[in-house]
């Protein structure tokens, strides 16, 4: 039994590893993906009043901090069962589709372009995004990293920091956009952010759709996986992010469930496997089936993909354009490709940026009306929003007081944990048979599969008990655990 390792593995937020072990005959007998990384966020929220939650929770990571701070601020809603203004409503989707726009740029760009602009097979000390501006220009660099900017100054304005906000509170925000200059500012960049997204939608017709051998690998490699589906929709079936329902699909395209986030443990169970941190969802009426695929297995997939499988379509008009154009060119919806996600990424990156235009030109975006005093005895609340990486849960119990019993936060790697532990072995298998080298390339290639999810581990990892259990295993040449030592 050979053993190949790749650790660390590369262009992710956070830290993980794979093992692959090759039979004698050459062929992939199994792929362990493995999280050495423990935050355990939940344990430290214990014990702390509810209304700092918003601000204790993003400081798990850096790279999605907003999205847990507007979970956690509308799991504080459902705690004190106070409904925030519209105007604050509104505030709190223009801040998120702002981190939207940081988000995706930043996946897109730096950590997946280098697969398909470089290609995956090239040299590993250029395949990064200096070697990205090098072949497509420093004036597209230059763009990229100006509405990155843009971005985050939206966030920095409405949420009085680019990173790790202070704004969202219990019942609203903490503060209203009243200030002429400020609006007046986010219309301009809202302009300049929808010619951003047109013109990274060209950028993707033209170096990835327009390279056929990419487009054969989205399709035809072994990166392709029938599961359930699960997203947020609005009313009319639309893809949603800020509020909405949630909508499973099966992977025949057809709906499974559909309720209200705050009802997701009705839906959702929590698997634990001892050799990762991470935890396994699954879809409770169907169970734990283990990392299996087809209707009988409980395991379903998040983030963009996702997303746009389980809606009719986008709720701004160029994004609602692309997104019949990637059904129309992929066979139809659902689509099963997981590097689709790549693409299905970039569309949601032209809808975040036509919906920051629609929010500022909305009438009321500057009602100083931005909070409803909470009054009622807290208790327990549930906060759901779509983060870039898929759907985000928070759920916090209090005493009386207000003080934190117990947090719950489901994130979207979570979500995903099975679908990549199986989408990185589909890989390898499809990609190492008798006979081949493992070369770096290949090694590349199925990190790819883990890629396509935009995975953030540094939230994701949770333990039960609230405990940092090790556990070493020897096994012998045939891969038989012969013995095992318990910290």
């Amino acid at each position: 039994m050979q053993t190949i390792t790749v650790d660390p593995i590369t262009r992710l937020e956070g830290h993980g590893k794979f093992d692959i072990f090759i039979n004698d005959a050459g062929e992939v007998e199994n792929v362990y993906f493995q999280i050495p990384e423990l935050r355990g966020i939940e344990k430290f929220c214990e014990g702390r009043p509810v209304e700092e939650l918003p601000r204790i929770t993003q400081r798990a990571c850096g790279v999605c901090p907003g999205p847990h701070h507007l979970a956690g601020t509308k799991a504080c809603d459902g705690v004190y069962g106070v409904e925030p203004p519209p105007a604050a409503k509104r505030l709190r989707e223009l801040f998120h589709c702002a981190h939207y726009v940081h988000s995706h740029i930043a996946h897109f760009y730096a950590l997946a372009a280098p697969d398909f602009v470089l290609g995956p097979h090239a040299d590993p000390t250029t395949r990064h995004v200096l070697g990205v501006v090098a072949a497509v220009g420093l004036e597209v660099g230059g763009a990229v990293i100006k509405a990155r900017a843009q971005g985050q100054r939206i966030q920095a304005i409405l949420g009085g920091k680019a990173t790790h906000a202070v704004c969202g509170i219990p019942g609203g925000m903490s503060k209203a956009l009243t200030n002429p200059a400020e609006v007046d500012e986010i219309k301009r960049i809202a302009d300049d952010l929808v010619g951003f997204g047109q013109f990274t939608l060209k950028l993707f017709d033209d170096v990835v759709l327009g390279n056929n051998a990419y487009v054969d690998l989205i399709v035809n490699g072994p990166y392709s996986m029938r599961s359930y589906y699960m997203g947020m929709v609005d009313d009319a079936g639309r893809v949603a992010l800020y509020d909405g329902t949630l909508r499973v699909i099966d992977a025949d395209g057809n709906e499974f469930a559909r309720f209200d986030p705050r009802k997701y443990l009705d839906h959702i169970a929590e698997h634990v496997e001892p050799w990762s941190y991470l935890k396994f969802p699954y879809l409770k009426n169907i169970g734990w089936k283990g990392l299996t695929v087809g209707k009988d297995s409980g395991v379903y997939r998040v983030a963009p993909l996702a997303r746009l499988n389980v809606a009719n379509g986008m709720a701004t008009p160029i994004a609602d354009s692309a997104y019949r154009k990637f059904f129309a060119t992929l066979g139809g919806r659902p689509v099963h490709a997981t590097l689709a996600n790549h693409w299905a990424r970039v569309i949601e990156l032209m809808h975040v940026c036509e919906r920051i235009q629609e929010l500022i030109h909305h009438p009321g975006i500057s009602d100083p009306d931005v909070r409803a005093i909470p009054t009622a005895t807290p208790n327990e609340g549930v906060g759901v929003v779509e983060a870039p990486r898929g759907t985000l849960f928070h759920h916090y119990k209090t005493d009386d007081r207000g003080i934190v019993t117990r947090c719950n936060m489901l994130v979207a790697t979570g979500n995903n944990n099975a679908a990549i532990c199986m989408s990185i072995r589909d890989a390898a298998r499809g990609l190492i048979k008798p006979g081949t080298e493992v070369s770096q390339g290949i090694l590349n290639m199925i990190e790819m599969a883990f890629r396509a999810y935009d995975p953030c581990f540094g939230c994701a990892t949770h333990s039960l008990p609230g405990e940092m259990p090790m556990e070493v295993r020897v096994r012998a040449a045939s891969g038989k655990v012969v013995r095992s030592f318990i910290r």
